[in-house]
């Protein structure tokens, strides 16, 4: 299933690659034939696999902060978080590779109360001061009691957040929002009494990997 967040790119560039694969057929020069072919079935191939949209299984824990991403866990650390908590908060990073799925899903359930969008620079998304000069999105959501923080960050192939979200909104813990396109990171901020879940350098899957369990 392609995820309906890139089918505004998807479909044209699908479209576009079942064209050239088709001229290649009617080429009759062997090397012009089989390069239209190849590059044809490679853009289709490699498209209809970046947008891909798979379902997920969630964890039926409602203490559980699930990762909102696909990739590996690249920072762990309690920092100071001003925009949100305006508290000492504990921060998991993820770090999404263009070969990761880039849809991206709720990590609670709750209201969305916070919503700003940055405009910013695209580094290496994987730097950790990333996260506070590149583009991004910031997200607050809370159930009343508790509260958490997310950000989609842009990477430096990552041009494009989609996040059609606005205060108010309801959220459910494990359901798509939104996606970064082409490699990016998503940082999640909850408070320090929370047990963390996960370590360093360790794989996560979006809607499924439990980060952490709040208390």
């Amino acid at each position: 299933m392609l995820t309906r967040y890139g089918l505004d790119v998807a479909i044209p560039v699908l479209l576009l690659s079942l064209v050239i694969a088709i001229a290649g057929v009617w080429i009759s020069q062997p090397i012009l034939k089989w390069l239209f072919i190849f590059i044809g079935a490679f853009c289709f191939i490699f498209t209809a696999y970046f947008f891909r949209d798979p379902e997920r299984k969630v964890p039926e824990n409602p203490d559980a902060v699930i990762s909102p991403a696909d990739g590996k866990v690249v920072v762990v650390k309690d920092i100071e978080e001003n925009e949100y908590f305006h508290a000492r908060v504990m921060q998991v990073s993820i770090f999404m590779s263009p070969v990761n799925v880039h849809v991206n899903r709720y990590p609670v359930s709750g209201v969305v109360d916070f919503f700003k969008h940055v405009e910013g620079k695209y580094l290496v998304a994987f730097e950790d001061k990333s996260s506070e000069v590149n583009e991004r999105t910031l997200i607050g959501i809370s159930d009343g009691s508790r509260k958490i923080l997310f950000k989609q960050i842009a990477g430096f192939l990552a041009r494009r957040i989609v996040c059609p979200l606005k205060v108010g909104m309801q959220a459910k813990a494990g359901e798509r929002f939104g996606m970064i396109k082409f490699g990016s990171r998503v940082d999640v901020f909850f408070p320090l009494n929370a047990d963390v879940k996960v370590q360093l350098n360790q794989s996560v899957v979006a809607g499924e990997t439990i980060l952490a369990v709040m208390k």
